[in-house]
């Protein structure tokens, strides 16, 4: 009977910690990526975004009005450490500026050059 209630125990102590190993990833298969390297990537994409004439300057303003708020709200978070939920908020608006870029890129809104303006 004892050996039964400690294999039972061995077992649940491992789910438990192949659920929290699972946890930690970054959702849908991807590994984590620490804060300051998807700041650096989103800001990049505005960057290139802006480059390219995907983004126009209200889209580009507004895009990086949205970045500029998540750095100080993740600096406001992590003065006494990040805790999971400020993690997995961090996390949800990161996935959101994310996605209001790549449709701010493929929504066909241009920034006209010098040559290329719109013609009616």
């Amino acid at each position: 009977m004892k050996t039964m209630i400690i294999a039972l125990a061995a077992a649940t102590a491992l789910t438990a910690g192949a659920g929290a190993a699972s946890a930690q990833g970054y959702g849908y298969g991807r590994e984590w990526m620490p804060i300051e390297q998807r700041l650096e990537r989103l800001d990049n994409r505005i960057d290139r975004g802006v480059r390219s004439g995907q983004l126009t300057r209200r889209e580009a303003y507004q895009l990086r009005a949205q970045f500029n708020g998540i750095v100080r709200l993740e600096a406001r978070y992590s003065r006494n450490g990040l805790n999971n939920w400020e993690r997995a908020d961090l996390d949800r608006r990161f996935d959101n500026l994310s996605a209001e870029i790549r449709m701010a890129r493929r929504d066909e809104d241009r920034r006209y050059g010098y040559n290329d303006y719109p013609r009616y």
